[in-house]
């Protein structure tokens, strides 16, 4: 979770939009670890993540004259997931895997993997583990969010580009999904 609050979030992209280095810099150094931790929760592969974020931070550095960001946080998780995005369809164009494989291996581990790394009780690991991995990709992406980023569902509705009611009933399903199993 992020620490830092908000109207400092604000100032710090205020000052980088008007010309500021160093708040560019302490914006990344705010937002790169969470960013990691999302696209842990989209894709297994570390290294993909780490460029996709600087990639994500370039652009955002290249076109700071031509934006204008109100919500830093928000933009920040949209365009890393569409950046994500936009490098697994390159990557199934460009491979003999079919679509349905690639799909698979998308949202199999979330941020639940390292943060479960960093528990000392293994038989606590064992059974969220066991509970995360009853749900869809979009509910585990959806409590990822919510639980572990401890975003509102506001900006849960845009990082996921769904709508607020079908975010809640994402998180209530997955709910009731997880207390069906440990019945």
């Amino acid at each position: 979770m992020i620490s830092t609050n908000k109207e400092v979030i604000l100032d710090l992209l205020n000052a980088f939009q008007s010309g500021d280095d160093k708040s560019f810099s302490k914006l990344y150094d705010i937002y790169a670890d969470v960013l990691f931790n999302y696209g842990c929760c989209l894709t297994q592969d570390k290294e993909l993540i780490k460029d996709c974020i600087h990639d994500v931070f370039i652009k955002l550095y290249t076109k700071r004259a031509e934006q204008k960001i109100n919500n830093v946080s928000s933009y920040l998780f949209v365009s890393l997931k569409n950046r994500l995005l936009d490098e697994f369809r390159r990557r199934t164009f460009m491979s003999e895997t079919p679509a349905e494989d690639v799909h698979n291996t998308l949202m199999d581990q979330g941020v639940e993997t390292e943060y479960l790394k960093m528990e000392k009780d293994s038989g606590q690991k064992n059974r969220v583990n066991f509970l995360l991995n009853n749900l869809t990709p979009r509910q585990r992406e959806a409590f990822t969010l919510y639980y572990i980023e401890e975003r509102k569902y506001d900006e849960i509705c845009d990082i996921m580009n769904m709508n607020y009611h079908s975010v809640r009933n994402l998180v209530h399903r997955g709910m009731l999904k997880l207390r069906e199993v440990v019945k």
